[in-house]
């Protein structure tokens, strides 16, 4: 692996690393690790990096990757960067015939998404997309029990992810680098909280649902004074198989501590999960009390769900192995490519899902400007 991104003072990248040797699969061997040549370099030296694979620009690490004999350059490029050097830093790599897995969204704009579609199927190049929270094994296993028809046809879905991190203007503060950029247009996108946490809670609604989102109606708000793009929305949606749905992402309820949970509502049952106790899925039925699945908790747990479980009962999987799960999935997909052994499908967020969440994006901003009007994804 090589890295854009996620130098000194990143958050997101140390996450990334963490989480890509969780399984020895994967070795960071170079990086372009921050927009600052010494930085990046001296970042490199902090994870032990010889210095001729620490590049001063993304630009400079591909063409040098490319440079040397193939068993020796890069597999793949992890970007971990804020959203506007996504689409330039994953085009460059996949048109130099580098793999890319990529933080989401997937870009800064949804044309610069679909333009993204279309190079990766024009280079026939693998494209991941670091959804973490598809992989924890109560997730796996609520997908599972969807699509196995558990609870019949799908009629409701709600899904909510509140924090409180940006109830103030910590932006203001030139320590909070993270803040500075998820509320800058520029570094952004069109969309603050939606398209940071927004884009999450989409994208496991339609994960574990195997619906697609039809249509939206959207009231985003920014309620901090001077900040430039949302920190909160309320969407209804409207799935195509008719089923209907709430989805709540806010960055100014004080005291929560990313919260992310999933509730759905079928003809037959329903099924709870929440982030703060994410090894557990609650299962309801029509007839008979409601059950507790836990992860590892044995044989009646899908293979899927089973297989994302590292730790013995009542050891929390949790967020840094749900990175891992999709960094393994990417990783063995790489592996079974360069073998000969390719399957027809891996189990980890791809383009369509990065173009999905783009169109969930502008749809969300399209509709609120026109007093939260049903507006179709475009995508």
């Amino acid at each position: 692996m090589g890295m854009i991104g996620g130098g000194r003072g990143a958050f997101i990248g140390a996450v990334h690393r963490i989480a890509a040797a969780i399984d020895q699969q994967v070795e960071l061997v170079c990086g372009a690790f921050s927009s600052d040549p010494e930085r990046s370099k001296a970042s490199g030296e902090d994870f032990f990096l010889p210095a001729d694979r620490c590049y001063g620009s993304y630009e400079e690490m591909i063409q040098k990757e490319n440079a040397l004999p193939e068993d020796q350059r890069m597999d793949f490029v992890a970007i971990v960067t804020p959203n506007h050097v996504h689409f330039p830093a994953a085009k460059a790599a996949l048109e130099a015939g580098f793999h890319v897995l990529s933080d989401k969204p997937a870009t800064l704009t949804l044309e610069e998404a679909k333009d993204l579609a279309k190079v990766v199927e024009s280079t026939g190049q693998v494209y991941g997309l670091t959804h973490n929270y598809n992989g924890y094994p109560m997730i796996k296993q609520a997908k599972h029990m969807v699509a196995s028809g558990e609870l019949g046809e799908i009629r409701k879905i709600v899904v909510e992810y509140p924090q409180g991190w940006l109830a103030t203007k910590v932006e203001d503060d030139s320590s909070q680098k993270q803040a500075a950029w998820r509320t800058d247009p520029a570094r952004c996108g069109a969309a603050g909280c939606i398209g940071d946490i927004g884009t999450h809670a989409e994208n496991i609604a339609e994960y574990v649902s195997g619906l697609e989102i039809k249509e939206l109606a959207a009231d985003l708000t920014t309620f901090v004074e001077g900040r430039m793009l949302d920190d909160d929305g309320n969407i209804l949606l409207r799935f195509k198989n008719g089923a209907k749905g709430v989805l709540h992402a806010s960055q100014i309820c004080v005291g929560q501590e990313n919260d992310l949970s999933l509730r759905i509502w079928g003809e037959k049952g329903g099924l709870q999960w929440k982030q703060s106790d994410c090894n557990t899925l609650l299962v309801s039925r029509l007839e008979g009390p409601a059950q507790i699945y836990r992860t590892a908790g044995g044989d009646y747990l899908c293979e899927a769900s089973q297989a994302a479980a590292r730790n013995p009962a009542g050891h929390p999987e949790a967020y840094l192995e749900g990175f891992a799960n999709v960094y393994l999935a990417f990783a063995t997909h790489l592996q079974d490519r360069i073998t000969g052994n390719e399957k027809e499908s891996y189990d980890y967020p791809t383009i369509h899902d990065g173009v999905r969440g783009m169109a969930f994006i502008y749809a969300a901003v399209a509709s609120s400007s026109n007093n939260a009007a049903w507006t179709g994804l475009d995508c």
